[in-house]
């Protein structure tokens, strides 16, 4: 491959470019458009493509919903009641606050679908509550909440799994479900780790809510509470699409701040449309960059490529998840995690498929193999968030995320030699894979 192919020089273009400062989206649209005009193809064709894939994928319109579904509680009380209820279930505990940290994150991680989203809203009052009298050291308040954070994206609702879904035609459904149960274990791990920490480093122990307090606590954060039953229970009693679910959760956020808690006047509501508009805009230009570039990749038959490559290695189901692994691990370290499902996801799909793997397993071992790899040092995307919010040094988060990184590590590499453990509650549900 020399440097005038036009594949090469497509490539180049796309780091350059994004060294400059421009989107990554935008970048692999530039690059597309040169690699047609190199090698003598219809440079239209990268708008055909990106105006085809948005225009048929019905499916990504849940995207922009659960990012205005999440903007609407963020300004709203959902989240602080959200907070209260959690406190008052295992704030009790030493290293109290540290637990309710990652008990928020898989409350939440039921409505707003994304680590992101998760880390600058209640994230960010995590931060301030648990080093608020010095209560904890800021790095290991940040470095627990980046930690839990990526709980969010593999408990449903799930904008990765959902463009997982539009690479993969796998299931929506079905790859909701497959993440309760990782997604449940993820918490449970973190939340003994604190236990251990907790004691060993003599965390304090917050002043317990008293149990007559509990009743009005949860009637308080009810409505909250149940955006995972109407969204879930929509989608799976047959009643909703997941898209029109996505759809069902912005409208009851909606309900719910500004008609039911009244914490959301209607200036309130448009700021949230116009911010998660904005999102929602750097988000689609992304797919749509890798749409075009996606092209580019099938003209060049990576994917054939590299399954006759991986294929003279003659792998076995459980030898190619392990490469996987290591594979994307490594990339999370360095890359967007959309930019992985975009475009490094549909090259190792085929060979996937010819080896047997299931769909919606191997989805959700890609989707915790790129949040885990938001955490990883040394460009892990939320330890530069946490760092910003809190103040802390990064190179004291990173040391304070290390033993949880190498917990989920552990727990990752169970749900990859299990895959039964994922499938069980999708099978419940009539899944025959």
């Amino acid at each position: 491959m020399s440097l005038a192919d036009p594949f090469t020089v497509a490539i180049l273009s796309i780091l350059g470019l994004s060294i400059l400062g421009l989107p990554i989206g935008h970048a692999m649209i530039v690059s597309s458009t040169i690699y047609l005009f190199l090698a003598g193809l219809d440079m239209g064709t990268a708008a055909e493509q990106v105006l085809n894939g948005l225009h048929t994928s019905y499916v990504l319109l849940a995207v922009p919903l659960f990012i205005l579904a999440a903007e609407l509680m963020n300004n709203g009380s959902m989240t602080l009641r959200l907070l209260e209820f959690c406190n008052a279930i295992v704030g009790r505990f030493r290293g109290g606050l540290a637990l309710v940290n990652v008990l928020q994150s898989i409350v939440f991680a039921g409505m707003s679908g994304s680590a992101i989203a998760d880390a600058v809203g209640t994230g960010r009052m995590m931060q301030k509550m648990m080093t608020e009298g010095n209560r904890y050291p800021a790095s290991f308040a940040a470095g627990l909440t980046a930690a839990s954070a990526v709980i969010g994206p593999i408990i449903p609702p799930s904008i990765p799994i959902v463009i997982y879904s539009l690479v993969s035609d796998a299931s929506i459904g079905f790859l909701f479900l497959a993440g309760v149960l990782p997604g449940l274990a993820m918490g449970l791990v973190q939340m003994a780790l604190i236990v251990y920490i907790a004691r060993k480093r003599d965390f304090p122990v917050e002043a317990p809510v008293p149990i007559r307090e509990l009743p009005r606590i949860t009637v308080r954060a009810f409505p909250a509470l149940m955006m995972p039953v109407v969204l879930l229970g929509g989608i799976y009693g047959g009643i909703t699409t997941p898209t029109e679910a996505a759809a069902v959760a912005a409208l009851y956020a909606l309900f719910i701040s500004v008609f039911l808690y009244r914490s959301v006047t209607w200036k309130g509501t448009y700021t949230s449309v116009l911010s998660s508009a904005r999102i929602s805009i750097s988000v689609g230009m992304l797919i749509a960059g890798a749409l075009a570039f996606n092209y580019v990749v099938t003209v060049e038959n990576i994917p054939n490529a590299l399954k006759a490559y991986i294929g003279g290695f003659d792998l076995s189901t459980t030898g190619f998840l392990l490469l996987v692994n290591a594979i994307l691990l490594v990339l999370g370290c360095l890359l967007e995690g959309t930019t992985i499902l975009l475009i490094v996801i549909p090259v190792l799909i085929p060979t996937a498929n010819e080896l047997g793997v299931d769909m919606v397993h191997f989805g959700i071992v890609c989707v915790i193999n790129i949040m885990i790899g938001l955490i990883t040092p040394p460009y892990g995307l939320l330890l530069f968030v946490m760092s910003s919010i809190s103040g802390a040094n990064l190179n004291s988060i990173v040391r304070e995320i290390l033993p949880f990184l190498f917990a989920m590590l552990a727990l990752l590499l169970l749900i990859t030699l299990t895959p039964d453990f994922v499938l069980w509650l999708p099978r419940l549900f009539g899944y025959k894979g």
